[in-house]
């Protein structure tokens, strides 16, 4: 069995006749019959019936074609990975929250687009625990999110710098003039959550005791709409200072006088099966890098 053969059959599947895989292919109508027959001998089983319409695929056909197709795709990836010598390359899935897309991670994919021109980069913003569980199973290469230090099963992880945590509310609201807050100020306030499934609310709630029976809480998965729900009065949040600091800047929101207990980091994650992919690699080193001159620019 060998991959030519393999290329012949499920292309002839996927134009459904064997001349026009040929066309496809380059080559001629007997070439790819050949390859076929080869095949079928060398299986033990008969891939194709030839109809008086054209051609159906066997049992055995069928059975055959996500392998075919697999074995064909890992040939293609191994003969990119050679003739590559080491370079960082091919496509990376990555998950990130919405607030570390939009206020951390431009200027690193406008660096890797730059320095790493045969990576191509797929950055989907959303639920952080999903996009944790997705590169488990492989839907994702690897991931950004904010949340406390600590192992995650599966994953090699690693720190690209503390994310602060600043609690807001709009300039009306009654506990913008306040000089200090305790606990039951807080928990009596309308919550308004950014970036719902992000560990920094569960943190937060625990430590302040929250109970969403005694206070609504509003939950939005756009970072641009909370910070207007609390503009306008709605509510409370906790939020990375980062998502918020011109915004703090022109009044719009104003700072509440309650620090967190707890530290939380943007942090890096990715597959331990996947340590060795040269593009993650240079993903990694590249996001330690921008973020850190990032940070550096900010202080």
């Amino acid at each position: 069995m060998e991959t030519r053969q393999l290329l012949a059959f499920t292309t002839v599947v996927q134009t459904g006749s064997f001349t026009k895989a040929a066309a496809t292919l380059n080559c001629s109508q007997p070439t790819i019959t050949t390859r076929i027959k080869a095949l079928e001998e060398g299986l033990g089983v008969v891939l194709f019936r030839r109809l008086p319409r054209g051609i159906q695929m066997t049992s055995a056909g069928v059975e055959l074609l996500p392998f075919a197709r697999n074995i064909i795709n890992l040939t293609e990836k191994a003969r990119k990975a050679i003739t590559m010598n080491g370079e960082p390359h091919g496509k990376l899935v990555i998950g990130s929250a919405q607030s570390l897309t939009d206020y951390r991670l431009l200027p690193l994919i406008e660096y890797m687009c730059w320095r790493y021109p045969s990576v191509q980069l797929s950055l989907h913003s959303r639920n952080a625990l999903n996009n944790l569980s997705s590169v488990r199973d492989g839907q994702l290469d690897c991931a950004f999110f904010i949340g406390a230090i600590e192992p995650r099963e599966g994953l090699e992880t690693t720190v690209l710098c503390p994310e602060p945590l600043t609690l807001v509310a709009g300039p009306n609201h009654a506990l913008a003039q306040r000089q200090s807050l305790t606990e039951d100020d807080i928990t009596g306030s309308t919550l308004v959550r950014a970036e719902n499934g992000a560990s920094y609310h569960e943190l937060f709630e625990n430590t302040i005791g929250f109970d969403d029976t005694r206070a609504p809480v509003l939950e939005l998965d756009s970072v641009d709409a909370a910070k207007r729900a609390v503009a306008s009065g709605l509510g409370i949040a906790l939020m990375p200072e980062v998502t918020v600091s011109a915004e703090l800047a022109d009044g719009r929101l104003v700072r509440l006088p309650w620090s967190p207990t707890f530290r939380v980091y943007t942090q890096f994650g990715w597959r331990q099966d996947n340590s060795t992919n040269p593009a993650v690699t240079a993903l990694v080193s590249a996001a330690a890098q921008v973020v850190s001159d990032q940070v550096a620019s900010l202080t």
